[in-house]
């Protein structure tokens, strides 16, 4: 039979191995509970975070003292929550906030006037000068695609590119012509500037090569061959007042058209004129005529 004693021993050793093991169980438990209730945290602040809100009850903590200096900035109410009354309350401010500034631009606009509108896409269409539209509020601009603006700019740009090439290139044409013009000029005293396909050119140019020995023979131009016809006649119009063919000059003078070469030789004038103006450089005489005159 044990001694006293060492029941005694056996007794408190199994104590102690109970002990033990009841702050073992505990401490794991405890463990599991804080390591689930920091990831429970960690979730609930993300979804607060992805939904744009805060952890509810969450409070500002001195750093020193660790006393509760106050209230998360999305705590609105100071509820400790954060909740539909905050959300409310932050819409309410911000809608302050907007009608303040609107307020703040009418009575900025009162003091200054009102300004002119930016100029149109088109220039001189719906320039500066013509104020804001009718019910257009202030601070207002007229709404349009993304991009319009720089668009119309480069619209604008090119536009006047585009003119500023043809003005060139007209300006070309027309100093060409001038100077085909004045070459053709220089062929002889007598010119014919015709087309081909025109009755009244056939006409005029009957009398003038067929009924008539000129000499030195005239020049003739057919213009609807001549690769500056159009530019041609401007120059013509310019410098002898017309446009349109036949046209007959005589020493860089205009005698006219058929027509009026026509009326000169039915009234017997016609050499007398060509004689005229070429100064003692042509010699006119009428074909198939005996005896006919030479001067």
């Amino acid at each position: 039979m044990p001694s006293p004693r060492r029941v005694r021993l056996l007794m408190l050793a199994g104590l102690l191995a109970f002990v033990f093991v009841l702050f073992y169980t505990s401490g794991f438990d405890s463990g599991h509970d804080a390591d689930y209730q920091s990831n429970q945290g960690f979730i609930q602040k993300t979804k607060d975070a992805m939904h744009g809100g805060s952890p509810p009850g969450e409070a500002v903590l001195d750093s020193q003292t660790g006393q509760k200096a106050g209230h998360i900035p999305a705590d609105k109410d100071a509820d400790g929550d954060v909740d539909e009354d905050d959300r409310e309350l932050a819409l309410g401010m911000q809608e302050r906030l907007k009608a303040a500034e609107v307020q703040a631009k009418e009575k900025a606009n009162q003091r200054g006037g009102l300004r002119p509108d930016p100029p149109r896409q088109i220039v001189g269409v719906g320039s500066s000068a013509d104020g804001q539209k009718d019910g257009q509020k202030d601070g207002q601009t007229e709404k349009s695609g993304s991009g319009s603006g720089s668009g119309s700019s480069d619209a604008v740009v090119e536009s006047k590119s585009k003119e500023k090439e043809k003005e060139v290139e007209s300006n070309t044409e027309a100093r060409e012509a001038q100077s085909e013009l004045s070459s053709i000029l220089r062929k002889g005293p007598v010119i014919i500037f015709s087309k081909s396909y025109c009755p009244f050119s056939k006409r005029a140019k009957g009398i003038l090569l067929e009924k008539y020995a000129i000499t030195p023979e005239p020049y003739v131009v057919e213009l609807d061959k001549h690769p500056l016809m159009s530019d041609l006649q401007d120059q013509l119009e310019k410098s002898t007042g017309r446009r349109t063919v036949p046209n007959i000059i005589v020493n860089g003078v205009s005698i006219g058209g058929a027509d009026d070469i026509v009326a000169l030789d039915n009234d017997d004038k016609l050499v007398a004129k060509i004689l005229e103006l070429g100064k003692n450089k042509v010699e006119v005489s009428e074909r198939f005529v005996t005896g006919g005159s030479t001067k």
